[in-house]
């Protein structure tokens, strides 16, 4: 065995374990009789899935692709590093280079299936080192690169079936090797924005490599879980906030001001309602509805306390499970006013989007049963009316007061707040009429 490791100068890439006296070079088959340079040759010309398939033939056989993988131009082959010669808006050239790093995967999935998980990440991390574009800080434009979405379709390849605690290992391992605990630990304690580009380098991170290539909903969660969990309910909020938060057209940054400075659209929450649904959706073990809730509670301060109208947005593109229970919530914790104060901006949202506006009705409708006697529902009701007429009239004053943009926005929002109101009140009328004519 000696000898031949001398004779082959790439063996030393192997974990010693993959190498074993009990494997004779016989069990190459066919391949017996060809020098280990004509075998490599013909590699040249398979294609990764058929290498991958070959690579099961036998344990000696999985061994000399390994071998190859570790040459140069077995490596120059196979890590492809074309990430910023393509054209971004080129479906099809992303496409493809995509695809190949999933082959990629697969194929040293079926190469390493016989060692720990521990060994196994070492020797990919030894391969896939020489790739500057799959480390954290190794891609100086790191919104045009395609590196790290490469880096993220290959470990859910690589980790596809594996059970929770491996996976959990995984998580352990890229930490350990990116510092990306204390890097998150850095924007969570400092001032929102001090960091931007650390910001959005942990958020291209988390989504292209951790997140975004899942095609189970369980799987998205269980990894999200891994980023979130870790951290106090505060930076938890931070930290959904930096991933998932609208960011600035111009520079891929996080865009902190976009909740606080005025109504905000639908593109700019899908990304954090997408987020609370799979926490909330997916039955963990480790989310309880209450901490999904706690956390959307404290999403709506960061970094300071948002417009009421987004809050109510974020609500509605959740879901009526999480809106309900989030609005059940203030109810059974005695902040009525600022309960019906939210109906009112569910109503504006729903009237902007061309929302069915019985959906808000029936949702008061069921938040009032949460009520345990009917002077408190009343009461209630009564806040819903007067916070109407109160919105209204801080927003006319904004009006009258010349205190808006240049673009009516002030205005505008009047308008449809008393549109909104109007159409609230039919339903109503729709709904207590109905039920006094059966």
């Amino acid at each position: 065995m000696d000898k031949y490791r001398r004779r082959n100068r790439h063996s030393s890439y192997l974990p010693s374990n993959l190498v074993s006296d009990s494997q004779p070079l016989s069990t190459l088959g066919s391949f017996n009789a060809l020098p280990l340079e004509v075998f490599q040759i013909i590699l040249k010309y398979l294609s990764v899935k058929d290498i991958s398939m070959l690579s099961m033939v036998s344990k000696t056989v999985s061994q000399s692709i390994i071998n190859y993988i570790s040459t140069s131009s077995g490596s120059k082959r196979l890590l492809l590093q074309n990430f910023h010669t393509l054209e971004l808006h080129d479906e099809t050239e992303n496409f493809a280079i995509l695809e190949h790093y999933r082959s990629l995967g697969l194929l040293f999935k079926r190469c390493t299936l016989l060692l720990p998980t521990k060994e196994r990440l070492k020797y990919i991390h030894k391969i896939l080192i020489e790739i500057p574009c799959f480390k954290f800080n190794g891609c100086a434009a790191p919104i045009q690169c395609l590196g790290l979405s490469c880096y993220g379709m290959f470990l859910q390849t690589l980790t596809a079936g594996w059970d929770d605690l491996e996976c959990h290992r995984v998580f352990n391992f890229v930490c350990e090797l990116t510092n990306l605990s204390r890097k998150m630990q850095a924007v969570v304690c400092s001032k929102p924005g001090s960091a931007r580009k650390l910001e959005l380098r942990i958020r291209l991170f988390c989504r292209n490599v951790l997140l975004d290539h899942w095609s189970s909903r369980s799987d998205s969660a269980f990894w999200l879980t891994r980023i979130l969990k870790p951290w106090p309910m505060v930076n938890q909020a931070r930290l959904l906030y930096i991933i998932f938060g609208p960011v600035s057209p111009h520079d891929g940054q996080v865009f902190w001001q976009k909740m606080t400075e005025g109504p905000t659209d639908e593109s700019s929450l899908k990304g954090l309602a997408d987020a609370i649904k799979l926490l909330y959706d997916t039955g963990t073990k480790e989310w309880t509805a209450d901490d999904v809730i706690s956390l959307v509670d404290e999403l709506s301060v960061v970094p300071r306390e948002w417009l009421l109208e987004n809050n109510a947005r974020l609500l509605i593109l959740s879901g009526n499970n999480i809106c309900f229970t989030f609005m059940a919530s203030k109810a059974v914790n005695g902040r009525a006013l600022e309960l019906s104060r939210l109906i009112v901006f569910l109503a504006l949202v729903c009237e902007k989007e061309l929302y069915c506006m019985d959906w808000a009705v029936k949702m008061m409708q069921k938040v009032c049963k949460v009520f345990n006697t009917p002077v408190e529902r009343n009461n209630f009701l009564q806040n819903v009316a007067s916070a109407f007429a109160g919105i209204i009239m801080e927003m006319l004053h904004s009006v009258m007061s010349g205190d808006h943009d240049e673009d009516n926005r002030s205005f505008l929002n009047l308008f449809h707040l008393v549109h909104a109101q109007a159409n609230f009140h039919k339903e109503v009328l729709y709904l207590t009429m109905g039920a006094v004519s059966t």
